[in-house]
């Protein structure tokens, strides 16, 4: 099965487009080759541009101090693991703690002067060629582990927060349990809420077929249809009844 994510609120919408940007981060960040740390680079860059067009940490400290409640109403249940709630506690409050430092996302980051001027020539299409930023081309020369230490010096101040990011969107997906369900004839499945609120909509296809859902939701309904791709890739409206499973979340 092939899993498919939809947010219902811009929240939660930047949250997992920071998610997504940590993740390819990370799959480059290793990488002894300048390129590998070119795309790190620009990654990271686009990283610092979402913490400053969306206030994302205090959402992210807003749902951990929600949690840390809900946690503590089970304590005096029968049948609690007492130590495990602890334990789940603490890890909260830790990420909470890390999140709640002083000043900008990445201040550390920001106030190298070098790295700020290499990030205004990212935003420029092959404006960081040696012609444009010879520094550059001479930082991507150096010993392997010397760029290596370096990068990994840069992302640091932003672990805490993907450490929040990451917490927030995993107990947002436990919070769901899956469905089976299927489009009716001509292709479309909707499901009325009732008023209930959620946050995300998760969606697992087959992957038997290029088969993709185009996903609609809002605070009444939620909407999904199938399309696939075909052998040249032009996009095919499936209109038949297609069986799928599908979760509802909201922490």
């Amino acid at each position: 099965m092939v899993l498919y994510e939809y947010p219902i609120n811009e929240r939660i919408r930047s949250l997992m487009r920071l998610e997504y940007l940590f993740k390819r981060l990370f799959a480059f960040i290793s990488g002894t080759s300048p390129m590998h740390q070119h795309v790190a680079l620009s990654l990271l860059f686009e990283i610092m541009d979402t913490c400053d067009r969306a206030e994302v940490r205090s959402g992210i400290l807003q749902d951990i101090d929600k949690q840390k409640v809900n946690l503590e109403s089970y304590r005096h249940h029968p049948n609690i693991d007492l130590n495990a709630l602890d334990a789940a506690v603490a890890d909260l409050s830790r990420v909470s703690a890390a999140l709640m430092g002083k000043g900008r996302i990445g201040q550390a980051a920001r106030e190298n002067e070098w790295l700020m001027s290499l990030k205004n020539r990212f935003a420029v299409p092959g404006g960081t060629s040696q012609i444009d930023i010879p520094s550059y081309h001479a930082w991507q020369l150096s010993a392997d582990e010397n760029r290596q230490r370096a990068i990994k010096e840069w992302v640091e101040p932003f672990m805490p927060l993907f450490d929040g990011v990451s917490v927030v969107l995993k107990m947002l997906r436990e919070s769901g349990s899956p469905i089976d369900a299927s489009t009716q004839e001509g292709g479309v499945f909707q499901e009325m809420l009732g008023g209930k609120i959620y946050q995300m909509v998760r969606v697992w296809v087959s992957d038997e077929r290029l088969i993709y859902p185009e996903i609609s939701a809002n605070k009444y309904v939620v909407w999904v249809r199938f399309s696939e791709l075909d052998a040249q890739y032009k996009t095919q409206l499936i209109t038949t009844p297609t069986v799928f499973k599908m979760s509802f979340c909201n922490v």
